[in-house]
């Protein structure tokens, strides 16, 4: 990458994260080998909250007798009762306000819903959360009374459907790279919107819209991205393609459309003008943690299956369930749901609480939950064998389905860099402070001492990881001291490359790989805490409970070990000679 485009891009950055660079959530503490246990909130007592609890059976009971997904597939769309069904239930505007007949769920009651809508139906689940979770929420977030009050009773009804309109032929995880045009028009009572949209879920059906797109920086030749509400009776508006063949989550309106000088007044501009990415991403992170939801239910669907075919089917005049390779995969699918549902709950509580960070965080979640579930549906394909091949089980269809979470949202490895470069970046600059004042010592004294005691206190001990049950302290030490190796590991790296860290894609993946582990590890940490002490759960599902979590706990330690060591022994220049060979830039370094 060239320094001009390196400073673009950084500057980008730092415009669009704003203050939230400059705090430390808990997930950037891990970076600096800390443990902050004051940011990782108690668990969410999920069975206390028993509205959702209720909503929740009802909807399971709606899916089973109303939601045909194998028929939602077949036929490329979810009915029209379906809809309906859902909007009376209340699931269309779960955490809408009150005021506009939504039920005010938090986020952590609304995962639940969630996470049963993916256990049952892809399609379903990518609708709801197209809908809900990133349409009408810039309205809540950021909208204008008069624009709530106009739109959000019909969204929360279910009687108008929105979509959310980022993406673009040359804007994917890229969302800067919007080239959709709104300039003022002539009489200045609005913008003329020109471009295309394309995969837009639920685009070709919605009423209301959320669409980005460039608006001119008075005063000079840049650009900035605004946020738009725009209905599809503008003249100008274009459905291209109403659904886009694909390969899975057949049931959703993927849309391809077009704008033709098509005229936006100016209230319909939502926030400020110039302020669309930052509302675009703050809403996805709303919808990165309903992934994670989803992610969990169709999780916990396949480790039912799959252990109740491995205890029946006869292989070998064994059941499938006592061979070990078989046993393997059963172990990482349950450990795998239980961490999945941990990470998700505890950063939905994250953003109930009020905090306004938690970009890495969800980040973290959605890399997590959609890479294990990917795995977690291989497994359960496998040990089905050729009976999940084909079309009368659900399997071929969840592996398709499954497929587009880690694309969707940001791709995985787009935010794998993202949360390794926003969680190394304040450790970089606190290096950065302590060479400077080095070389002038002289009134740098506090910056020089804080930082040598930060340092032989790490070298001393290992992050206190405090948990109320005493039956989870060896546990925790461990942790803490995987915390404290990480943190030193990431200031060696920092030192070695430097500035050249923002190139180094190798070295950025298994940091974040490592992060992600450690963060989802806390999750589990906390989730074991609770779950030791909750008179809700009896004695089998405490056992089993503290057996997944462990389990867990112990082969997340062993992958970042792993990462670590790769970190300063692996075949990094091989491979980027291989990989140049096959793109025929052979002898280049890039």
């Amino acid at each position: 990458m060239s320094v001009a485009n390196r400073d673009k891009q950084m500057a980008e950055a730092e415009e669009l994260l704003g203050g939230s660079l400059t705090r430390q959530g808990f997930a950037k503490g891990l970076f600096f080998g800390q443990y902050l246990n004051e940011r990782l909130l108690p668990y969410p007592d999920l069975a206390a909250d028993l509205p959702a609890r209720s909503l929740a059976a009802d909807l399971r009971k709606f899916c089973a007798e109303q939601i045909d997904a194998a028929a939602i597939d077949r036929d490329s769309k979810i009915p029209d009762h379906v809809i309906r069904g859902l909007g009376r239930l209340g699931v269309l505007g779960a955490c809408l306000p009150r005021s506009c007949g939504g039920l005010e769920f938090s986020q952590t009651a609304y995962c639940q819903l969630m996470e049963v809508l993916g256990g049952h139906c892809g399609s379903t689940a990518l609708f709801v959360n197209a809908h809900h979770s990133i349409g009408p929420r810039a309205l809540v977030l950021f909208g204008t009374p008069a624009q709530q009050e106009r739109y959000l009773p019909k969204l929360t009804s279910g009687e108008w459907i929105s979509a959310f309109a980022l993406t673009e032929p040359e804007a994917g995880s890229d969302a800067a790279n919007v080239q959709t045009r709104a300039t003022p028009s002539p009489d200045g009572r609005g913008y003329l919107l020109n471009g295309q949209k394309r995969w837009i879920t639920n685009g070709g059906i919605a009423d209301v819209l959320s669409v980005m797109a460039r608006t001119p920086v008075p005063g000079s030749d840049e650009t900035k991205i605004t946020s738009f509400i725009v209905t599809p009776d503008m003249p100008g508006f274009e459905v291209v393609e109403k659904r886009m063949p694909k390969c899975g989550v057949r049931g959703t309106a993927t849309s391809r459309l077009a704008f033709h000088d098509m005229f936006v007044p100016n209230e319909n501009i939502l926030g400020q003008l110039g302020k669309g990415l930052k509302i675009a991403l703050t809403v996805l992170d709303f919808g990165r943690t309903t992934f994670g939801a989803s992610c969990t239910g169709a999780a916990k669907f396949c480790v039912a299956r799959a252990s109740a075919h491995a205890n029946t089917r006869v292989q070998f005049g064994e059941t499938l369930g006592s061979f070990e390779l078989v046993k393997d995969k059963l172990a990482y699918m349950a450990a795998g749901a239980f961490a999945m549902e941990a990470v998700t709950y505890q950063t939905a509580a994250l953003i109930d609480s009020g905090e306004d960070d938690y970009m890495v965080e969800t980040a973290m979640l959605k890399v997590f939950s959609t890479d294990v579930l990917w795995r977690i549906i291989n497994d359960t394909f496998q040990i089905f064998g050729g009976k999940a091949y084909f079309a009368d089980e659900p399997y071929e269809r969840m592996m398709r389905d499954g497929r587009i979470n880690m694309i969707g949202e940001g791709a995985n490895d787009v935010l794998r860099v993202f949360s390794a470069l926003v969680g190394m970046r304040d450790v970089g600059l606190e290096l950065k402070g302590v060479l400077d004042a080095l070389m002038r010592p002289i009134g740098n004294f506090g910056k020089i001492g804080g930082f040598a005691s930060r340092r032989i206190g790490s070298m001393l001990s290992s992050p206190e990881v405090r948990v109320r049950s005493t039956e989870l302290a060896d546990d925790a030490t461990r942790l803490g001291r995987l915390v404290g190796t990480f943190g030193s590991q990431v200031e060696r790296l920092l030192r070695k490359y430097q500035e050249s860290i923002l190139d180094r894609q190798y070295q950025l993946g298994r940091v974040a790989d490592a992060a992600t582990e450690l963060y989802v590890s806390g999750c589990v940490m906390n989730r074991l805490d609770s779950l030791v002490r909750d008179p809700h759960f009896g004695e089998s599902e405490r056992l089993e409970g503290l057996k997944l979590g462990r389990y867990y706990l112990k082969t997340a330690a062993r992958r970042i070990r792993r990462n670590l060591a790769d970190l300063w022994d692996n075949d990094d220049e091989d491979t980027t000679r291989v990989g140049n060979i096959v793109l025929g830039r052979d002898g280049k370094s890039k």
